[in-house]
């Protein structure tokens, strides 16, 4: 049987998709790509915004008009919040919710290549083949029909299709229930992955080769809820992995970036000086609205702190890339002026800008206050515009430093290129001996 894939959103997604992958590569199936031709074309979707959702109905679409007699199955986000929309497009198979990901390969397998239902035994129902993991040891929960109670949808997963990096899955779902966003609703309640659980697949993965892991989840620095263990004491075990070099935090809220988890990163760890920071907006008055758990102070003093911490004379700075949402509803002038003045004091080394989306089923889309698209795409140009300064201006007062670059596999116009430690794109002539190695550089 031929299966080919597709993943839309975050890395999250990425680690998931790839897990499936592997497992249906070491049940015989042969991966094609998704421009190939296929018995089964897996769709994981994404909807954190209208745009998200209609490219993912577009891939669905255009699988079924290329092989009309294939099976079409969809995942994500999207499955789990219009499950019947998704049914209702043409060519779709079957779609799997937040729930059911945990049995997706299996569900997929029994139903193609054994009708009958002869497939049998742990392995078979949970769909843990190829590297994904459900909870062992003291953490293991009560089983019911084959799958954890309580917690089906959880299960460990990280991306191998990179040579050098990996996407480790290791929590899952968000208990803030802001007022703009649906994924608390597309992934559940916060809840983790044991920490013997994540060592191990970090072990898997520095047996394949990878030297870098980079940290995911939907509320990261939220990891240990259910399991009675910490982000720190998470950090700290992965620290201990042999063959894994460096790592990265995919994205942490600022209220849960302790001064004792930045104490123990500075303090000579295998933790990147690199932060992936959600701000949404520099407004007291807009992060109270939308049920944001900090406000700027608290947000400048963590950028602060960590800057005090880590930065020192003669070395590389910090990293920081801050998320931001412009055209909240309710968001004037004077408010948005507030974020760019906001942004202005604190300097990030980049910005990641996104128009706000109003997603049904939220509580800031029965707001009356809603801001024009025309609005939105204004504010959106002038925070791209002060990011590439901010960006420019950090790259330039990087020069000369020292720093260490992880060598990536590709090859262009003769040239390699890597990320530094502390997230700064390099180049150099390509050398094969070079390759998934860390080397000591100036920038």
């Amino acid at each position: 049987m031929k299966i080919a894939f597709t993943t839309l959103g975050c890395k999250l997604n990425y680690a998931e998709t790839s897990t499936w992958e592997r497992s249906f590569l070491d049940a015989g199936w042969e991966v094609v790509p998704w421009s190939g031709v296929a018995d089964v074309y897996l769709v994981n979707t994404c909807a954190v915004t209208e745009t998200a959702e209609k490219k993912s109905r577009n891939y669905i679409r255009r699988a079924h008009k290329a092989a009309p007699n294939a099976k079409i199955v969809v995942t994500g986000c999207y499955a789990e919040l219009r499950k019947e929309q998704l049914q209702a497009i043409g060519g779709v198979w079957k779609v799997f919710g937040a729930k059911e990901k945990a049995c997706l390969v299996t569900n997929v397998r029994e139903s193609v290549e054994d009708p009958e239902g002869t497939l049998s035994g742990n392995n078979a129902t949970l769909g843990l083949e190829g590297g994904a993991h459900l909870w062992e040891g003291p953490a293991q929960p009560e089983f019911q029909d084959g799958v954890p109670s309580g917690s089906s949808d959880v299960f460990g997963a990280y991306s191998s299709g990179e040579r050098t990096r990996s996407f480790l899955k290791v929590q899952d779902g968000c208990d803030n229930f802001c007022a703009y966003c649906t994924v608390p609703y597309a992934r559940g309640r916060s809840r983790s992955i044991p920490v013997c659980e994540v060592v191990k697949m970090a072990r898997e993965i520095a047996a394949k080769g990878i030297k870098e892991i980079v940290l995911t989840g939907v509320n990261t620095g939220d990891f240990g809820r259910g399991t009675g263990e910490s982000f720190l004491d998470l950090l700290k075990a992965l620290n201990e992995v042999e063959g894994i070099e460096r790592y990265r935090i995919s994205s942490i809220e600022p209220n849960l970036i302790t001064e004792e988890i930045v104490d123990w990163i500075a303090s000579g760890t295998k933790f990147c000086r690199h932060f992936h920071i959600p701000l949404q907006s520099g407004s007291d008055s807009l992060l109270r609205k939308v049920g944001r758990r900090y406000d700027t102070a608290l947000f400048k003093s963590r950028i602060e702190y960590i800057r005090r911490a880590m930065e020192k004379p003669g070395e590389s700075a910090v990293f920081f890339g801050i998320d931001v949402i412009v055209g909240l509803p309710g968001e004037t002038e004077e408010l948005f002026l507030e974020t760019v003045r906001f942004l202005r004091e604190i300097r990030p080394a980049f910005i990641h800008v996104f128009p706000y989306s109003r997603r049904p089923g939220t509580r800031a889309a029965t707001w009356p206050d809603q801001v024009q698209d025309s609005i939105k795409t204004e504010r959106v140009a002038a925070l791209e515009e002060l990011c590439k300064e901010l960006h420019q201006e950090f790259m330039d007062s990087q020069k000369g430093l020292p720093e260490k670059v992880l060598w990536e596999s590709s090859v262009k116009n003769g040239m390699m290129g890597g990320y530094t430690g502390n997230y700064i794109r390099v180049e150099k002539n390509y050398d094969k001996a070079l390759v998934n190695t860390v080397q000591d550089i100036y920038i």
